[in-house]
């Protein structure tokens, strides 16, 4: 692995945002201070430019690819709904490979998509906990609780993609299963909106509430709007159960950051845990910090429904790296722990939601062709 981080936490300083709010508006907001939620470790894009190997193929996704990460989206928007539903999992493990479910960009899901979108995750939020999740007061909460508890083992190791790719999967479960989800799935394009994340239509009161910058005096704007205003987590921050408000503190030079260049970069290494570890603390990371508040917070960031908007995005450009080699969905490599030395990740590595969803293995998610999995993105 390429990049040293042995002097970082997982939780570190918050970076300096360059958008602020006027005092005249500060007063009439809930806020809250962004000390508390910390930062996700980051690589600056010139190491992954600098370090980055010879791009010899295409990056794109099915037969709907239209350009790239770097692509304008200029085609007619289609209707997901009307379109073949990604199932969370092909029920007799099975997958029509010429036929998968396909995952929509935000841009190209339809009204109607995008709300019942949120209104799923607000189902899973008035949903009680099973009881079975420490802190966890909500079925949404009980997934903040894994991701919690999870932390140490599925961050800066080689599972961390394979495991997220799961652990969406076990969202997209809970919501299909437990709240009657029944369109197919988003994902955001972030290298479309790098910069301007704010401007998105997805942090407006109709979808996601909004998307306000840190304040003069460096601090987090309750999010009181939208389909999840006035949100009250239990989960976090870091490992702690205290009760807090859904906050965001967008810094777009940080947003500005999550480009196609940066995400192309990290996709021209051969090696699957350098493209990890480039993913994780490049695009990846600043996209957390980026959003900022809840969403920078390591441990808990799930508790702002967008992260997993965010990790669909992720898994998009790690089933890009994997398109150009199809060997990438049969093989892996990277640590599974933080021994000295340490041991291997391995295909038979188990994949595990603390009795949230069925356990699985890494070789079961690589291929999301694969039958466990059956979707691909529409570029």
């Amino acid at each position: 692995m390429r990049f040293a981080l042995a002097s970082q936490a997982l939780v570190g300083a918050v970076a300096v945002s360059a958008l602020t709010l006027p005092r005249s508006l500060e007063k009439r907001l809930r806020l809250i201070d962004l000390a508390q939620f910390g930062s996700f470790p980051t690589i600056s894009p010139e190491l992954a430019h600098s370090e980055a190997e010879p791009v010899t193929t295409n990056f794109s996704d099915g037969p709907q690819f239209t350009g790239g990460a770097s692509s304008t989206n200029s085609k007619t928007p289609v209707t997901a709904a009307e379109e073949k539903v990604t199932t969370a999992a092909a029920a007799d493990g099975t997958c029509d490979r010429d036929n998968p479910g396909v995952r929509f960009e935000w841009r190209h899901y339809s009204a109607d998509d995008k709300k019942a979108f949120v209104n799923g995750i607000k189902c899973l939020m008035d949903k009680p906990s099973d009881g079975n999740f420490q802190g966890s007061q909500s079925r949404y909460e009980d997934l903040v609780s894994v991701h919690q508890q999870l932390t140490p083992d599925i961050h800066q190791r080689a599972v961390f993609l394979p495991w997220h790719r799961y652990y969406v999967w076990v969202f997209e479960s809970l919501m299909r299963e437990e709240c009657g989800f029944d369109r197919a799935f988003p994902w955001w394009d972030e290298t479309i909106d790098s910069g301007k994340f704010a401007e998105s239509d997805i942090f407006t009161d109709e979808y996601f509430g909004p998307l306000p910058g840190k304040t003069s005096d460096g601090q987090g704007t309750c999010i009181d709007t939208g389909t999840f205003g006035g949100l009250t987590l239990h989960i976090g921050p870091g490992s702690g159960f205290t009760s807090h408000c859904l906050a965001r503190a967008v810094d777009e030079s940080l947003t500005g950051t999550v480009s196609a260049s940066f995400v192309t970069d990290c996709n021209s290494r051969t090696s699957y845990d350098d493209m990890r570890g480039c993913q994780e603390l490049g695009p990846h990371a600043y996209g957390h910090n980026g959003v900022g508040a809840v969403m920078a917070e390591v441990q808990a960031s799930p508790g702002d429904p967008v992260f997993f908007l965010h990790h669909l995005f992720v898994d998009h450009s790690f089933r890009i790296w994997q398109n150009a080699d199809a060997a990438r969905t049969t093989t892996i490599n990277g640590c599974s722990d933080a021994a000295n030395p340490c041991t291997p990740i391995t295909m038979d590595y188990v994949l595990h939601s603390n009795g949230l969803r069925p356990n699985t293995t890494v070789a079961s998610v690589m291929d999301t062709l694969g039958g466990f999995l059956c979707y691909r993105y529409d570029y």
